[in-house]
């Protein structure tokens, strides 16, 4: 009866083995498209080490259907065009199953036509200016009305802003982000001679002449404010040209929605305390999730010094999404996935729950956090969780857009016109 017992357990064990195998081929392959080199390179090694983190966590678990996972690192370096390159490699010379990535926009618009051709899946994890809703795209950071717009709502109901500077460098996001927030505070009732909008190149360094422009708004005595879209090492003269002009938070506050713990860490914080930034995450944020989280990656990249930030949150959340709804479907099919991930739940490092859209945009909470001496923020302002809109209801052009996959099977549905539209370009 033993032998028989030990017979009928290994066959069995022999078919569970032959079913996980029959469902996604050993190892599933784990695509990491991040810049490890060039301009990014600063921001993105640390999505690498994320992704690397999550991909050998889940191996300790057991995998997923049985299988190993095998995280495929390509360096884009910091090259829009040669992230199309390396997508279009992952997809068909390494024939990943899924593809983790990209930092800026246009870096995302370069990879979406490979995407979309070769049916791959990408989780993008950054703020964006939205306006987009790919079916081979899961974005899982924030968009516009999960961000840009809680932040203006901050100036205007909690700080008595009425005068307003959206500073942005010169690209995708800034600017369709303004656009928005131009249309935006015009329908809350500022006029158009107090928005003051300027964009400067990547890298700008000469900020004396657009501070001056800054302050000379509240030459009348009203609260001025910044929303700035400014990106990079730019934002170290900025802030620097604020300080020597005596200009402090208080005079004229700035919030950022691309400076966070990655960009503050072994800088000189002195010129920035006070200021605030706007994320869906924050280090600082006391959750045991968040403790365990801070824990597991000081462990893995061999460094206490090292920080989280809000990205890596997005990463995060993303990946162990794609797992439950690979091991729902009981396959790495990308339409099968696709499908289980519509309504998938997981856990905000901050708290609450996130949840996927049939947008394939996620629910999310907005913190505002004030800049402290130590590179961290404190956080003096949050929300409930905010579905993230594909389109923004402040551009005509966008209003009448819906999206969704699930129902309606389109990412860009006309509600006028009742047809779904397939291309649209702003650029």
């Amino acid at each position: 009866m033993t032998k028989l017992t030990k017979m009928l357990a290994s066959a069995a064990s022999m078919a569970l083995i032959a079913g996980a195998a029959s469902a996604a081929d050993c190892p599933i392959k784990v695509g990491v498209l991040h810049s490890l080199s060039g301009t990014m390179a600063i921001s993105e090694t640390t999505l690498k080490d994320t992704m690397e983190m999550l991909v050998a966590a889940q191996n300790e678990k057991g995998g997923v259907l049985g299988c190993e996972l095998e995280a495929v690192v390509v360096d884009p370096a910091s090259d829009w065009p040669l992230f199309a390159e390396k997508a279009r490699e992952l997809l068909t010379v390494h024939e990943v199953d899924v593809i983790f990535g990209n930092w800026t926009s246009v870096s995302r618009k370069s990879v979406l036509p490979v995407i979309e051709e070769l049916n791959g899946l990408l989780f993008y994890p950054v703020q964006y200016e939205g306006e987009e809703s790919s079916k081979n795209v899961f974005y899982t950071g924030a968009a516009p009305n999960q961000q840009a717009i809680p932040a203006v709502d901050y100036f205007l109901e909690e700080l008595g802003v009425e005068k307003f500077a959206l500073l942005g460098t010169d690209y995708v996001y800034p600017r369709t982000t303004n656009n928005i927030l131009e249309s935006y505070l015009k329908d809350k009732g500022i006029a158009a001679e107090d928005i003051f909008v300027n964009y400067t190149p990547f890298g700008h360094s000469d900020w004396a002449t657009i501070v001056s422009d800054v302050t000379a708004l509240g030459a009348d005595g009203k609260q001025v404010g910044v929303i700035s879209t400014i990106n990079g090492d730019a934002n170290i003269g900025f802030y620097k040209e604020l300080a020597a002009a005596g200009v402090s938070a208080d005079d004229i506050p700035v919030v950022a929605f691309s400076v966070g713990e990655e960009e503050l860490s072994g800088l000189d914080t002195s010129n920035l305390v006070g200021h605030l930034a706007a994320w869906n995450y924050f280090m600082s944020a006391d959750t045991p999730a968040n403790a365990e989280f801070i824990k597991q990656w000081h462990a893995f990249i061999g460094s206490e010094d090292r920080v989280t930030n809000d990205p890596m949150e997005a990463h995060y959340i993303g990946f162990n999404m794609w797992v439950n709804a690979v091991e729902q479907a009981e396959t790495t099919d990308v339409d099968a996935v696709r499908e289980a991930m519509w309504g998938q739940e997981f856990p905000n490092l901050t708290g609450g729950m996130a949840v996927m859209g049939t947008n394939h945009h996620l629910s999310k909470p907005v913190l505002i956090g004030e800049i402290r001496a130590d590179g961290q923020f404190d956080i003096i302002s949050s929300t409930d969780p905010v579905p993230g809109d594909a389109w923004t209801d402040f551009l005509p052009e966008s209003a009448v857009l819906e999206s969704d996959w699930k129902d309606l099977q389109c990412g860009m549905y006309n509600t006028e016109t009742s047809t779904c539209v397939q291309i649209k370009s702003n650029y």
